[in-house]
């Protein structure tokens, strides 16, 4: 059976119907615009209390009831048992599969559901504001990274290394490492990362610099030789910056022929971290003296995330004033709102707001509309897990969403990352490890180190191994030392290994950052505030001096 059992056309004349040639079609008005509501929610889930609304008014919450009870057996008759595998309904919500819904029909192509008419005023409402603005819905076709706007992320290519040596061996090498190198690159949220076949496709025939600009569309490119020399594999690689033809640095691996394959695999590390680092800190240059319309687009999410990690309330602004343009500029980016809301819910969790109600929403609106442009992100499910975490303390919303996030991409550090912190406010501390310390594998490139290993001293404490969680806590606060949850990690763990005068410094560092920390504040906004965690939290607090 096909995987895809529903195709719909938003634009034009709205249809609804099987995938399969002569298989059934909806034809009622309210049946097909109850199937379209379902298919432009997020995670194609609305609740019953809006169906009921939207489709047949406030008037009478009994009659809305039952008429989206019948709508529902209407159309399951008709779909026989396609229903089942497209429809999900409990209680409070309507949910339509998304996975196996085909659009067809694009922005511009029509207008929005012509022809379809509803009389309600909610109906009207929503569809209104739908035609407004159409382009809200290319997330639905997988535009969101290809809708014609700006890029706003630095493009990568790596190409194959040439073998100096006429050996198929060292060939065979050469494109390994690339491939790797590549792969090791694309778990990045901050880079655009062109396929290792595509690259190997160009470099068939000789390569030079503008080639890569003009067929790649690269910012950057990473290009070099393998050789061997008494009795070594050599690679030296070089980092370039593609339109300015200039080498951004240049290194060399190197092992003996018998160890190569083991050794390796840190020297693939250096190289990622290196390139890293430096399209962060080329990017950072670029913004420091320029005005906002100036900066080019591929730099404004890197340097705008880079800036979140700076320890100064005006790097943070900056930062903020980046994101903000990255989404003006390219409002179709799911993730540049996804970063956006990641920025309003740290300034809150960690103590940087001045109207924690005002950003907190802001941030949810950013989530909100990165997961209406693309569903199925798993970096925007984190982001929005995080806000449920962390500031809703909706642990169970949470959890859903770092696992739909893992469900579809396994590698997803950042949802590894924040699920150890989760297992680690349950107070499943070996589990939250196991999380914590894959996330940190699965990412050498991400500017939030010092978040990860904020987070990593948080999964230690829970699991009792306090002098692994202080020498995290104290790596990261070398990075970052305005961030509050980091300081909290340390004075608990320094508490526990009962290093009382440490502690007390820590409690005053803490309060300079934070002046007006309470742990009743503490008790009544942190998602562990109920747990063994909480408690052996407070315990630490007041024992460091705060109140």
């Amino acid at each position: 059976m096909d995987s895809q059992l529903l195709e719909i056309n938003l634009f034009g004349a709205c249809s609804v119907r099987e995938s399969a040639a002569e298989g059934f079609e909806i034809t009622g008005a309210k049946h097909k615009a109850l199937l379209v509501l379902l298919a432009t929610a997020p995670f194609g889930r609305r609740t019953r209390a809006f169906l009921q609304e939207t489709l047949w008014g406030v008037a009478c919450y009994d009659t809305g009831r039952q008429s989206l009870r019948r709508a529902l057996a209407d159309i399951k008759s008709i779909m026989g048992g396609s229903f089942g595998e497209l429809v999900t309904s409990t209680n409070s919500d309507v949910t339509l599969d998304l996975s196996r819904v085909t659009f067809v029909g694009r922005p511009g192509q029509g207008v929005f559901l012509e022809g379809l008419d509803i009389r309600e005023s909610g109906f009207g409402q929503w569809l209104a504001g739908i035609r407004q603005n159409p382009r809200q819905l290319d997330g639905l076709f997988s535009l969101a990274s290809c809708s014609g706007g700006a890029s706003v992320l630095p493009t990568i290519a790596v190409l194959p290394f040439r073998a100096i040596a006429d050996d198929i061996a060292d060939a065979t090498i050469s494109d390994w490492l690339a491939e790797e190198i590549c792969r090791s690159l694309s778990r990045s949220r901050l880079l655009s990362v062109i396929s290792h076949l595509s690259c190997r496709e160009l470099a068939r025939t000789s390569i030079d610099i503008p080639q890569v600009r003009s067929t790649l569309r690269a910012d950057f490119c990473v290009a070099g030789s393998l050789r061997r020399s008494a009795g070594r594999i050599l690679l030296d690689a070089d980092f370039i910056d593609v339109r300015s033809g200039r080498i951004l640095w240049t290194r060399q691996i190197g092992s003996p022929v018998e160890g190569f394959f083991q050794a390796v695999e840190e020297g693939i590390a250096a190289i990622v971290a290196a390139i890293g680092a430096a399209i962060a800190d080329e990017a950072l240059n670029h913004v420091a003296s320029r005005r906002l319309t100036d900066v080019e687009d591929h730099r404004l999410v890197i340097a705008g995330v880079r800036l979140m990690n700076r320890s100064t309330l005006h790097d943070l602004a900056r930062a903020r004033e980046l994101l903000e343009e990255a989404v003006r500029r390219a409002p179709y980016v799911a993730e540049t709102h996804a970063w956006l809301g990641k920025w309003y819910f740290l300034s809150v969790f960690n103590g940087w707001s001045t109207d924690t109600v005002a950003e907190t929403q802001r941030g949810i609106d950013s989530t909100a509309r990165a997961l209406d442009l693309s569903p199925d992100n798993a970096f925007c499910l984190t982001i929005d897990g995080l806000a449920h975490n962390n500031l809703l303390k909706r642990l169970d919303v949470a959890e859903h969403r770092y696992k739909t996030a893992l469900a579809i991409n396994p590698n997803e550090a950042l949802s590894l990352l924040l699920r150890g912190a989760l297992h680690a406010f349950r107070d499943e501390g070996q589990e939250a490890v196991r999380c914590v310390d894959r996330a940190r594998r699965l990412s050498p490139i991400d500017p939030f180190r010092y978040f990860y290993e904020s987070l990593s001293a948080t999964a230690y404490l829970s699991a009792g191994a306090y002098e692994s969680a202080l020498e995290l806590a104290e790596s990261s606060l070398l990075l970052n030392d305005r961030h509050v949850s980091t300081l909290r990690a340390k004075i608990v763990a320094l508490h526990n290994l009962d290093r009382g005068e440490e502690l007390r410094l820590a409690g005053r560092q803490l309060r300079r950052h934070m002046p007006d920390f309470k742990i009743d504040d503490y008790l009544r906004s942190h998602p562990a505030s109920d747990s063994k965690f909480g408690r052996k939290a407070v315990a630490a607090f007041t024992a460091a001096g705060l109140s």
